[in-house]
């Protein structure tokens, strides 16, 4: 998997979560807010923390947005800075804006003026949203605990006319498959001879740590 370069704008929770856990997946983070004291206490967890403004724009051109791939927008409470820095990221060339909303109407004008995607953290939690925009083979991701976390991905190109058994992805990955579902059917209880077909989705649960290098390895 390549590694892409973001900017994370706004260093709550929800911003910090995303932020960081983009940066363990051995991306590129530049991380910003205007609260030194947290730029501080993030800057070893990211490749890049800076106390700055966002809704200046000379300041945005100043430390190269342009040349990030996304840039996530984590401002949700302060609507006029959230749809002021989202509209300067989509104008200075960002190909790719995700806005953190407040609110449904807020949500709507983000879309209107250019977000590429709205979350609300109520809905997706900030590692789910980090794991999502790192890897287009990774469906959805729910973290149980720090240690075990639970991945919906596609089935990658070598896994294809395999069984389970064959794969013994215990053994190679550290994960276990929970479920395979293929167009409209799941298998919520697969053996050891269910074969991946393309196209197949499988539900994984395993270790934080070794979920981390299957990713890596799309």
């Amino acid at each position: 998997m390549l590694s892409k370069q973001f900017v994370v704008i706004g260093l709550g929770r929800f911003g910090s979560s995303v932020a960081t856990t983009l940066y363990s997946l051995g991306n590129e983070v530049l991380a910003i807010d205007t609260d030194e004291e947290i730029v501080q206490s993030i800057s070893n967890s990211v490749t890049h923390a800076v106390q700055a403004d966002a809704t200046d724009e000379a300041t945005l051109r100043s430390l190269g947005i342009r040349n990030f791939d996304v840039a996530v927008v984590t401002i949700g409470s302060d609507i006029q800075s959230s749809i002021m820095i989202t509209l300067l990221c989509k104008e200075l060339g960002v190909k790719y804006v995700i806005a953190k909303a407040h609110n449904e109407m807020h949500a709507k004008v983000l879309y209107k003026i250019g977000a590429d995607r709205v979350v609300f953290p109520e809905r997706d939690m900030g590692v789910r949203v980090a794991h999502n925009l790192c890897s287009s083979n990774i469906l959805d991701y729910i973290e149980l605990s720090p240690d075990y976390s639970i991945m919906e991905l596609e089935a990658i190109h070598e896994w294809e006319g395999k069984s389970l058994r064959e794969l013994n992805m215990r053994s190679k990955y550290g994960i276990n498959v929970m479920a395979i579902k293929r167009n409209n059917d799941i298998n919520i209880s697969p053996n050891a001879d269910d074969k991946i077909y393309h196209g197949d989705v499988l539900v994984v649960i395993g270790g934080t740590e070794d979920l981390k290098v299957l990713e890596r390895s799309k």
